[in-house]
């Protein structure tokens, strides 16, 4: 999974895939329908059929966590007016037991069951942080004849101790919306689709967006990709990202090289009109053979583009873990008392790595750009809290204290992948690095055989080198801080400093604007009279921004103003309508952007220039 924060607060003060015979007997199959086709006051009907049940009671849950999540979301408590009946159409007795679980008596009996599902895009507050809302890309979405984000574990449950049972789902649909997954369709009917899978955790791995025919399909090195896109006001197609995440996807299959058993791979893409009643929080969840991602579609391209290469990248990465390097708490996950692995540094954090190293290591970015990405994780692991350890919190993040830490696997889980790959190309002389460490453990492992969690520190070690089972021990599972700068100076490279542009609007998460709450106006705040944006302009505070460049802003659209200004550069001519007092005036001038003093890294040991080379490009 890939969280992306973008800051709105300022308005308001992420298995092989084997298909299930479809002649499995009835007996032995959960059999489920999801009408998409009669959407009654937002919500959609699911039925279901269950396999042969032989005791007198039987539970129906709906996940509350699903791998790659990492969070507490109670799917369940979306579904409503839950029924069950037997082959006669009589109701037999239910009872809820909490968010997620219904308890069936007569379960002998049971022929069917009914329920109602709302989506979850609906209730989502803010940017997926600091509050419950379910993260958007793990989320649903019900907007009757235009999109359906049909995530399956929103949609469909499992019955207890049945999850390996067969499913077969069929999706009813209008005819004008196409469903975009990596499962393959078994009718030929353009408003029933028929999808089987061997177990609920495949079904739950694989996910459908169903909207209006938009999609690219490509080969890369043997694997077919299929980009779906949906776009509200059609302000982005498939075939207008396409082109960059071809190169940046083959980009990642030359890197991974031997890493490659997925055989397709699809990317559902949903930009958010951010409304109230559609999805804010942003960025990817990972599967097997699927990404959902979920940005705003007022995102200028370039920085659409940038984003999707860095989120997309990201869950592209998970195919080598946790898909298929992993613990048992994955390979054996439990949907409604899930028990969490030590390992999210490598999860999560060594597939962050590889999301940048790769650009690097491909020709995408060059070495500042590289540099300057560490030197932002360093920066921003450090207002985490830096000396908790990352197995521990990893083991409980579903909790508090550690819940709130959870960010630092996508900066400090990053870095603690890039100390172990410079350890790893010391001691080789250069020759191997994490990747091949990642190559070792796939064939140790790998997708049907998980390790033990406690065990895994030490298989490391054997299949590297004394010194990286230190590192672990000290500053993994331990809680003392990294020395950034001592492994860095292993390849050559050390702190320098740079000047950098930031947003005319904010510093950090500290806005210059705020919003009055009466008229949903954008206003200069008094302190940043100062800043070269707001100085050069003239703009004082109180000031009312209605409109830069001819388009109008205010508290509903404000993010527009934010992502827009990020492409703003150094004297571009500017507009601004501002009302001052109650008198409106126009400012015509330049954008002169807040420059900063930043630190960064640069190489500066020449004797040290082959194995930093090794390390960026190996």
């Amino acid at each position: 999974m890939k969280k992306i924060l973008y800051t709105l607060a300022l308005a308001v003060t992420f298995w092989s895939c084997k298909t299930g015979s479809t002649g499995a007997a009835k007996s032995n199959i959960v059999e489920v329908n999801i009408n998409l086709t009669d959407v009654k006051d937002d919500k959609v009907l699911v039925t279901v059929t269950p396999p042969a049940i032989k005791t007198d009671e039987i539970t129906y849950s709906i996940p509350k966590t699903v791998p790659g999540t990492y969070s507490t979301d109670n799917y369940g408590k979306y579904s409503e007016d839950f029924k069950a009946f037997d082959a006669k159409g009589n109701a037999l007795t239910v009872k809820r037991l909490g968010d997620n679980s219904w308890s069936i008596s007569n379960a002998k009996t049971l022929k069917k069951i009914t329920y109602l599902v709302n989506d979850t895009f609906d209730t989502e507050k803010g940017t997926g942080f600091g509050n419950d809302d379910v993260f958007s890309p793990a989320g649903t979405n019900i907007d009757a004849g235009k999109n359906f984000m049909v995530n399956t574990h929103g949609f469909v449950g499992y019955f207890q101790d049945k999850l390996d049972v067969p499913y077969k789902v069929t999706i009813t649909h209008p005819e004008t919306l196409w469903g975009a997954t990596s499962m393959t369709d078994q009718d030929a009917s353009n408003t029933s689709d028929v999808f089987a899978t061997s177990r609920y955790a495949i079904l739950v791995e694989n996910p459908i967006m169903y909207s209006k025919p938009d999609y690219t399909t490509f080969n890369v090195n043997g694997m077919d990709i299929l980009i779906a896109v949906y776009s509200p006001t059609g302000k982005y197609t498939a075939e207008s990202i396409t082109p960059e995440m071809k190169t940046m996807m083959t980009a990642q299959k030359n890197f991974l090289g031997k890493v490659n058993s997925t055989k397709k791979y699809t990317v559902l893409v949903y930009l958010s009109s951010m409304a109230k009643d559609d999805a804010h929080g942003f960025g990817a969840l990972e599967h097997p053979t699927a990404t959902t991602v979920v940005l705003p579609e007022s995102m200028p391209k370039e920085k659409l583009v940038e984003t999707l290469k860095d989120v997309v990248s990201h869950e592209f990465f998970h195919i080598v873990t946790p898909l298929t390097i992993h613990s048992k708490e994955i390979q054996y996950f439990d949907y409604n008392a899930p028990k969490m692995s030590e390992h999210l540094w490598m999860y999560e954090g060594v597939t962050e790595y590889f999301a940048n190293l790769f650009q690097i290591n491909q020709g995408l970015i060059d070495e500042a750009e590289f540099y300057t990405r560490i030197a932002d994780k360093i920066a921003q692991s450090k207002q985490l809290d830096d000396t908790m350890s990352f197995t521990v919190m990893s083991k409980n993040v579903l909790d508090q204290p550690y819940k709130d830490q959870y960010l630092n696997v996508y900066q400090k889980g990053a870095l603690i992948g890039m100390c172990i790959d410079i350890i790893i190309r010391e001691k080789s002389n250069g020759e191997r690095g994490i990747l091949d460490l990642m190559h070792k453990l796939s064939d140790e492992y790998g997708v049907e055989k998980p390790f033990n969690d406690d065990e895994l520190f030490a298989k490391i070690t054997s299949l590297t080198y004394p010194e990286v089972g230190d590192f672990l021990n000290k500053y993994v599972a331990g809680t003392t801080p990294i020395p950034y700068d001592f492994y860095l100076a292993k390849v050559g490279v050390t702190k320098a400093s740079e000047k950098k542009a930031g947003n005319p609007f904010i510093k950090g998460q500290t806005p210059y604007i705020t919003i009055d709450k009466a008229t949903k106006e954008i206003a200069v705040r008094p302190e940043s009279e100062s800043t070269a944006f707001f100085k050069n302009l003239n703009l004082k505070g109180g000031d009312k921004i209605l409109a830069v460049n001819n388009k109008s802003y205010n508290l509903d659209n404000i993010y527009d103003l934010i992502t827009e200004s990020e492409n703003w550069k150094e004297n571009d001519p500017i507009t601004l309508k501002v009302k001052r007092g109650t008198k409106e005036e126009t400012i015509k001038g330049t954008v002169k952007l807040p420059f900063e003093e930043t630190e960064t890294f640069k190489a500066t040991d020449a004797s040290k220039e082959k194995l930093k080379n090794a390390w960026l490009k190996g």
